[in-house]
């Protein structure tokens, strides 16, 4: 059995188009040395214009499909950045009935979780703002420190919560920072709510043109049924530029 030669021409597409390339431009310049047939040259160069143009417009889809799939994941990490906070809140809401939820399509919780008090201690944001741009935030259950830890290995969350929502408000520097809203309800004035914490720290990152601005930062502790407990107190530094 004779073995099967390898194609000599190359696999990928942008070797094949160096490779071909070389070859059309070679042969157009010495077809009549070598005696060409003309008609082959002819076949040639008209699969050769074809080639270029086809070539490239897939390069060009290829981009524009990488760049919509990017776009499409930033939409949807902003939607459910969206969609979270709004969750929470319908699981603490009485009005909200579990027939609402199904309709929904969020979790029917089951009547222990619901029976879990909320949280009663504030947890205390500890800012570092060390490097431009980002603050690392740590948050210490208050009853730690006031039992007399000192908050550095004692971040654990208090019994029955299940994390910790965080909230930042941005102002001009040395401006006051804004009042607190209320202990519940879904609107939070100026303050933007980032994400949760579940391991005691964070990390938030800001865009340039918040540098030199003040950021406030609120958290509490929510239960397993998602029943939110009392406001921290506001922990404020200033964006490194």
């Amino acid at each position: 059995m004779t073995a099967r030669r390898p194609d000599i021409i190359p696999r990928t597409d942008g070797d094949f188009t160096t490779w071909a390339a070389n070859l059309v431009d070679i042969v157009n310049t010495r077809q009549f040395d070598w005696s060409l047939n003309p008609v082959l040259i002819l076949t040639l160069n008209d699969a050769a214009a074809a080639w270029g143009p086809a070539y490239a417009a897939a390069i060009a889809a290829r981009a524009a499909a990488e760049a919509a799939t990017q776009t499409k994941q930033e939409a949807r990490a902003a939607y459910e950045a969206a969609l979270r906070p709004l969750i929470r809140q319908l699981q603490t809401l009485v009005e909200v009935t579990d027939a609402d939820r199904a309709s929904l399509g969020i979790t029917i919780r089951s009547k222990a979780s619901r029976s879990v008090p909320p949280p009663k201690s504030r947890p205390v944001a500890i800012v570092s703002a060390g490097e431009r741009l980002t603050h690392a935030l740590r948050l210490v259950d208050e009853a730690a420190l006031t039992s007399g830890g000192n908050g550095r290995a004692r971040t654990a969350r208090p019994r029955g919560a299940a994390r910790a929502e965080l909230f930042v408000a941005l102002t001009a520097p040395n401006a006051p920072a804004p009042t607190p809203p209320p202990p519940s309800g879904a609107d939070t004035g100026p303050y933007r709510y980032v994400g949760s914490v579940s391991d005691g720290a964070t990390t938030l990152s800001f865009d340039a043109a918040k540098g030199g601005q003040q950021a406030h930062y609120i958290a509490r502790w929510v239960n397993t049924a998602g029943t939110p407990g009392p406001w921290s107190d506001t922990a404020s530094a200033t964006v490194a530029a």
